[in-house]
């Protein structure tokens, strides 16, 4: 049994999508002034655009494109280096106003949040777009940054709100104008539905969101899994998907890249610098108390030609310890000599909680202990003196050059303008979150 967008009660909860626009970009206008209304361009260090202002991309300038590319379609553009640090900053206050209207917010990435506000239209005295406002103008008042913001029934619709009206925009989506807002929407732009899918529902004559969403319940249960299914759902305006609060703590992958110039051939410099992506995913699952089953790495050529491989581990491990070996097997199946490399990249896969590990009689366990204690220590002295105050030899010749030299070699603002009592190896304990480019 399906029920028409059109017949249902215009608020019986109301889900907030809250985006940033341009966040990278307009965290370094707002930190600069001076390069408010200018094309600003992040992604210094890394050869191509991880985030473009709205002016940069008024000129054509999307994420992805080449550096050398951006200069010849926008020769006024401001290049800089990408300052995570800063930006994590940005979101932790971002997040800290949305907090002070509702306790319900759900951190999704770096530049997102679902925030549940139902029931505070008595305690604002006002309806829900006048409190979606005084959040969005309290943002840009204290940060100086702009956000967008959709409201809706779910949380799909509401993403559907804040993609609508960028930059800047508020787009309220009740019950009764769903159908208004999903007609003009391609199906493959619902949140959740790849091109697969995508692809698949055309071919059933599903080309927009309101086509999918008018679709015979047991249609979707016949021919889709549960998660689409969920999916079918929110868009009806039926809320599946809760707003999660609790801060992640497990992951079924932990990928860490590393991208540096000049690029290399030299193979051990390209090797230690996939063994200090090894090291740095590794702590990552240490601190979630997780272990990988599953150990993926990639290579990427100056021509941005990529090749990666996959190896099964016999017993799950965040040692680096255990992994280097099989690491240096599957490198050595895909590195190539005489080649420029200017990325690597590792990923944890098949992540499996520690205590849950199963050790078979063939397994050192005394030795495991061992490894445990040690990198115990490792973790420690890393949280007390610095990252990286204890490093596998591995990875030292990775140190050899700075992560970026020549003309991409600028060094975020926040590396430079150190806080009272820091130097380069003790630095104050600021969160960083975990940010995908």
């Amino acid at each position: 049994m399906t029920t028409d967008p059109i017949t249902i009660h215009s608020w019986p909860q109301a889900i907030m999508h809250l985006d940033a626009d341009a966040f990278f970009a307009s965290c370094e206008q707002a930190v600069h002034p001076e390069l408010k209304g200018r094309p600003v361009i992040t992604g210094k260090e890394r050869g191509i655009v991880a985030a473009a202002s709205y002016e940069a991309k008024a000129k054509g300038i999307k994420r992805g494109v080449r550096l050398a590319d951006v200069k010849k379609i926008c020769p006024d553009a401001v290049i800089l280096p990408s300052d995570y640090e800063t930006y994590s900053l940005f979101s932790l206050r971002m997040f800290s106003v949305i907090r002070r209207f509702t306790p319900d917010v759900e951190e999704y990435s770096i530049d997102e949040a679902f925030a549940d506000l139902t029931g505070l239209r008595r305690t604002f005295h006002g309806p829900y777009i006048s409190i979606a406002k005084q959040i969005q103008e309290t943002i840009e008042r204290e940060l100086g940054i702009t956000v967008s913001v959709g409201v809706s029934l779910s949380k799909v619709l509401a993403k559907i709100g804040s993609k609508h009206n960028k930059p800047r925009g508020i787009t309220m989506i009740p019950g009764r104008e769903i159908h208004n807002y999903l007609s003009e929407l391609d199906v493959g732009s619902v949140w959740g539905i790849g091109p697969n899918t995508a692809a698949f529902l055309r071919k059933f004559g599903i080309n927009t969101a309101l086509d999918f969403a008018r679709r015979d319940e047991g249609f979707v249960t016949k021919r889709l899994s549960k998660p689409y299914h969920e999916i079918w759902h929110e868009l009806n305006g039926r809320s599946v998907y809760p707003v999660t609060t609790e801060t992640k703590s497990s992951y079924q992958s932990i990928s860490k890249t590393r991208t540096f110039t000049p690029p290399s051939m030299d193979r051990t410099f390209v090797f230690a610098q996939i063994s200090k992506n090894l090291e740095n995913a590794c702590i990552k699952a240490r601190r979630y108390g997780l272990s990988a089953s599953r150990l993926v790495i990639f290579l990427r050529t100056q021509d941005f030609s990529n090749s990666g491989a996959e190896l099964k581990l016999t017993c799950p491990s965040a040692h680096p310890s255990d992994l280097f070996g099989p690491l240096r097997e599957v490198f050595g199946a895909i590195y190539r000599p005489n080649i420029l490399y200017r990325q690597t990249g590792v990923v944890l896969a098949g992540l499996v909680a520690e205590s849950r590990v199963q050790y078979t009689l063939f397994d050192d366990t005394a030795k495991i202990e061992k490894m445990t204690k040690v990198y115990d220590a490792v973790d420690m002295l890393s949280e007390k003196f610095g990252k990286y105050t204890l490093q596998h030899a591995v990875s030292l010749p990775a140190n050899i050059q700075s992560q970026h030299e020549g003309e991409r070699g600028d060094i975020p603002g926040r590396k430079e303008n150190l806080l009272e009592g820091e130097n380069d190896r003790q630095r104050l304990g600021l969160p960083m979150l975990d940010v995908k480019v």
